[in-house]
C-alpha cells in the first residue's frame, strides 16, 4: 500500500466534535502497515475459498427481499394486514441499509471485516427464521433483523474486494454482483413454487434461511485467521471528511437513486403486473427475469468498464434501456410485460457499475470503506422512501400510472448523476 493510502487511513486525537462527525460517516480509519493489504489484521486474504464465500454471501443479499413481492397478497390476506403495513414492509430494507453507513465501519473496526461479515450473516439467518413465526408485527421485526444483517454485508463486501483482490476489482465486483442478482432472481421466481410445495407462505419464506446458513458456514471457514484490526496511532493525521467532497455526494446520490428504483421494483412490480392481468406465478418469474438479465451483464460489463478512463457511457447507455422499459409500463403495462421486464433488467444492471464506481473513485481500501459507508448509508436513506411513496401514490390515485411516472423521472435523474460519477476522479 502506498504512503498516501497509509496517511489517509490514519487517525488523530481530534476534538470531540470532529470525532462525532467522523463516526457519523464511518471514517475513523485504522493505521495500515506497509505491505500487501491482505496481510493487514482484520482483512481476509484473497483466494479461491474466499471468492466462493463471497459468491455464497452475495446470493443471500436479495432473497429476503425479493421473495416477499410475489407472496405479498397472500401474506396480507393471511395476516389481515393493511396496505400501509405492506408499504412499511417494503420500506424496511432501505431504512436498514441506511443505518449500515454508521454501524458497518464501526463494527468492522472493532471485530475485523471477516468476523463482522460472519456476525452479519448470523443475524440474517436468525431474522429469516423469526419472521415466519407469528403475526404481522413479528414479520416486520424479523424482516428488520434480516435486512440489518444484509445491510452490514452490503457495506463491507466492497472493502473485501478492494483489499483482498486489488488486481481484480472489476472482475470480482462483477462476480459478486452477478451472484447477488442471481440470488434475487431465485427469491422471486422460486418463492411461488415453494409456497405451493410447502403449503403456505411461511414455509416458503423460511426456506431461504437454509441458504443463509450455508453461506455463514462457508464464510466462517474462509475468514479464519482474520483477526481484530490494530488500534489507530495517537499522533497520526486524521482522514479528510468525505462530507465535504462533491464527488462523494455525487456517487452517493447516484447510488441512492438506482437503489430507489431497485427497491420499488422488487417490492411492487409483481403487483403492478398482476393488476395488469399477469398471473401471480408469471409475475414472480418476470421479476426473476429482471435479476437474471443482470447476471451476464454484471459478469461482462464491470471488468471492461473498470479498465476504461470513464464509466459514464456505460451508465448512460444502460439507463436508456431502463427508461424505455419504464415508459412502456407507464403507457401500456399489460401490452408486453416480457419486453418491459427485459428493458428494465438491462437498465437496473447499472447496480454493478454503482458498486464498481465506489471502488474506482477511492484510492485505497480505507477510502473505499468510507465512501461505501457514506454512499450506502445516505444512498439507502434516499431509497427507503421509494416503496412507501410508490404504494401511497397508488392508494391515492387508484392506479399505478402516477407512481410509474415518478419512477421514470427518478431513472432519468439517476442517469445524470451516474454520468458525473463515472468520470475518472478520486475523493
Amino acid at each position: 500500500m502506498s504512503a498516501d493510502s497509509r496517511d489517509s487511513a490514519a487517525v488523530s486525537t481530534a476534538t470531540y466534535s470532529d470525532r462525532l462527525e467522523l463516526e457519523l460517516e464511518g471514517s475513523l480509519e485504522e493505521e495500515v502497515p506497509s505491505g500487501s493489504s491482505s496481510s493487514r489484521p482484520g482483512v481476509v486474504a484473497g483466494g479461491v475459498l474466499l471468492a466462493v464465500a463471497v459468491v455464497l454471501t452475495a446470493m443471500n443479499l436479495r432473497p429476503a427481499i425479493t421473495s416477499v413481492g410475489p407472496l405479498l397478497a397472500e401474506m396480507r390476506g393471511s395476516l389481515g394486514a393493511s396496505a400501509v403495513w405492506a408499504s412499511i414492509l417494503t420500506t424496511l430494507p432501505g431504512l436498514c441499509f441506511a443505518g449500515a453507513g454508521l454501524a458497518a465501519p464501526v463494527l468492522s473496526r472493532r471485530l475485523g471485516i471477516g468476523p463482522a461479515i460472519g456476525l452479519a450473516l448470523a443475524v440474517l439467518t436468525a431474522g429469516l427464521a423469526v419472521r415466519v413465526l407469528d403475526g404481522p408485527y413479528v414479520v416486520l421485526g424479523g424482516t428488520l433483523i434480516a435486512t440489518a444483517g444484509i445491510a452490514l454485508v452490503n457495506v463491507l463486501i466492497p472493502v473485501v474486494i478492494k483489499d483482498s483482490f486489488p488486481a481484480r476489482v472489476g472482475l470480482m465486483t462483477g462476480v459478486y454482483t452477478a451472484a447477488l442478482q442471481g440470488g434475487g432472481a431465485a427469491g422471486s421466481a422460486l418463492s411461488p413454487p415453494l409456497e405451493s410445495a410447502f403449503g403456505g407462505w411461511r414455509a416458503a419464506l423460511g426456506a431461504w434461511g437454509v441458504l443463509s446458513a450455508i453461506a455463514l458456514v462457508a464464510w466462517l471457514i474462509a475468514s479464519r485467521g482474520a483477526g481484530r484490526p490494530p488500534r489507530p496511532a495517537a499522533g497520526a493525521a486524521r482522514a479528510r471528511s468525505l462530507m465535504r467532497s462533491p464527488l462523494a455526494w455525487i456517487v452517493t446520490i447516484f447510488f441512492g437513486l438506482q437503489s430507489f428504483i431497485a427497491y420499488v421494483v422488487m417490492g411492487w412490480l409483481p403487483q403492478v403486473f398482476i393488476d395488469a392481468g399477469v398471473s401471480k406465478a408469471d409475475a414472480g418469474l418476470l421479476l426473476g427475469l429482471i435479476s437474471v438479465i443482470a447476471v451476464p451483464i454484471s459478469l461482462v460489463i464491470p471488468p471492461i468498464a473498470a479498465r476504461q478512463k470513464s464509466q459514464s457511457p456505460w451508465i448512460v447507455g444502460m439507463g436508456v434501456f431502463g427508461a424505455a422499459g419504464m415508459l412502456g409500463l407507464v403507457l401500456a403495462p399489460g401490452f408486453s410485460p416480457l419486453l418491459w421486464s427485459v428493458l428494465l433488467g438491462i437498465g437496473m444492471s447499472v447496480f454493478s457499475l454503482a458498486l464498481t464506481v465506489i471502488a474506482l473513485r477511492a484510492r485505497s481500501g480505507a477510502e473505499t470503506a468510507r465512501l461505501s459507508g457514506m454512499a450506502q448509508g445516505f444512498g439507502y436513506l434516499l431509497a427507503a422512501v421509494g416503496p412507501f411513496v410508490f404504494g401511497l401514490l397508488h392508494d391515492a390515485t387508484g392506479s399505478w400510472t402516477v407512481s410509474l411516472i415518478v419512477l421514470l423521472v427518478v431513472m432519468l435523474t439517476q442517469m445524470v448523476f451516474g454520468a458525473l460519477a463515472g468520470r475518472r476522479r478520486f475523493v
